[in-house]
């Protein structure tokens, strides 16, 4: 589907159109440059590569550089590929914010905060090992039970346990465009999106 790369600015709330105070996140998106156009004759597949957020020269490989300068523009830090893209284009074309309208739906893609390595309370929300009474000493915040003796003497796959706790690629999906501003290339989404401050996202329609 189309779509463009964008940077999470951060959160707000504005007032919908009802009336109602609605908690939004602001995006910068674009402008995105066509740096490559993949077609099913050279590349096995059809495909859009967008090219976002400039770049220094001194911290870009040389055949990035070259990859940017046949494309006919600066280097750039983030490269994503959108496939079924709606619009033909053309390398070296520049895809703007405006892309979206008010009042469509997307689908936002990013990298969750890490939250480093968690008990199965906070990972996966379980209740903790009885109460906090009847002496119960350290066991509180327990997984409990990892398996079962009359089955396989294992511990099953996919049994959820403690481990690392975020950073990792999270889609929001059908959220609505509040606004769209196109002097400051900037996109008003309803409700909160996956990652950091000045994190990349994906949008696509």
């Amino acid at each position: 589907m189309s779509g463009l790369i964008g940077k999470k600015v951060g959160m707000t709330s504005i007032f919908g159109a009802n009336g109602k105070y609605v908690p939004c996140t602001v995006i910068e998106v674009g402008p995105c440059v066509v740096t490559q156009v993949k077609t099913v004759e050279k590349d096995g597949y059809d495909a859009l590569q967008l090219a976002f957020d400039e770049k220094k020269e001194k911290h870009t490989s040389s055949a990035m550089q070259g990859h940017f300068k046949k494309a006919g523009t600066s280097p750039k830090r983030k490269l994503v590929e959108f496939r079924s893209f709606e619009e033909t284009k053309n390398t070296g074309d520049v895809i703007t914010v405006e892309l979206f309208q008010e009042g469509e739906l997307v689908d936002v893609s990013g990298i969750s905060k890490g939250k480093g390595f968690q008990g199965v309370m906070k990972r996966h929300g379980f209740g903790g090992v009885g109460g906090t009474t009847h002496g119960q000493h350290d066991r509180l915040r327990a997984p409990g039970s990892l398996g079962n003796s009359s089955d396989a003497s294992r511990v099953m796959k996919g049994m959820r346990m403690a481990g690392r706790t975020g950073g990792r690629t999270v889609t929001k999906q059908n959220l609505e465009i509040m606004k769209v501003m196109p002097e400051k290339n900037l996109l008003v989404v309803k409700g909160s999106i996956p990652g950091a401050k000045d994190s990349y996202v994906i949008i696509e329609k």
